[in-house]
């Protein structure tokens, strides 16, 4: 589904990372580690199309990143979730209408879908649901930014530190869920310093983990 050959990206004239070949095939589950300043957010961006490498290839769903023009990129974007650490909502729109959004630029009415109300209930958000964001608790936001996330159904999850600002009862909320959409045949990457939360990941999914540091990615250990 996403390809990386050779891939690197550069930044400032200085090389972040080189030789990165990676495939998320349909239905994987990984782990992305690293120390602080290796390139994690940088990699995950080159997944979902935000960022150009500067060598090697990228290819999304087939097509090679560096041909697709800026439409082509958008539709590739449908296909994919993205949860930032720093997770970012309109504060004048309701929990709901926030997590509506995509559906909204994509012109697809919410109430067609029909799945807004039942996702709001996955993610546990029914009694929040017509709080304005500054209303949310850290753990609250993050659950509904997974939620906006899912809402267009893509076929691929890319969480960057989804629970770096959440404690740990809110870090296996999170976890649960996405190796639920997981199972339901999402491919999930996940960006994490928390190797608890890849333990605790042992027991309940397959999972690859994979480790950037001086500027090359490795497998960090056995399948899990």
């Amino acid at each position: 589904m996403i390809e990386f050959e050779n891939v690197a990206y550069s930044y400032g004239g200085a090389e972040l990372f080189s030789q990165v070949s990676l495939t998320l095939a349909a239905g994987s589950f990984h782990f992305l580690t690293g120390p602080s300043g290796a390139g994690k957010t940088t990699l995950l961006k080159l997944c979902y199309g935000a960022l150009q490498a500067t060598a090697g290839n990228v290819h999304l769903f087939g097509d090679d990143a560096a041909s697709m023009d800026r439409d082509a990129v958008a539709l590739s974007r449908r296909r994919i979730g993205v949860v930032h650490q720093d997770c970012q909502f309109l504060d004048h729109l309701s929990v709901t209408d926030n997590i509506a959004l995509p559906l909204t630029v994509s012109g697809r009415d919410a109430e067609a879908v029909g799945n807004l109300d039942d996702l709001i209930g996955w993610v546990g958000l029914r009694g929040q649901a017509a709080q304005l964001p500054p209303q949310l608790s850290g753990g609250e936001r993050q659950r509904a930014a997974l939620a906006r996330a899912v809402i267009m159904s893509p076929d691929v999850i890319v969480a960057d530190e989804p629970t770096g600002n959440v404690d740990w009862e809110m870090s296996q909320r999170l976890l649960t869920l996405l190796i639920e959409l997981n199972r339901m045949g999402k491919t999930v990457i996940i960006a994490t310093h928390d190797m608890n939360l890849i333990r605790t990941a042992k027991s309940q999914v397959s999972t690859r983990v994979l480790r950037l540091k001086d500027r090359r990615l490795m497998q960090a250990g056995v399948e899990l």
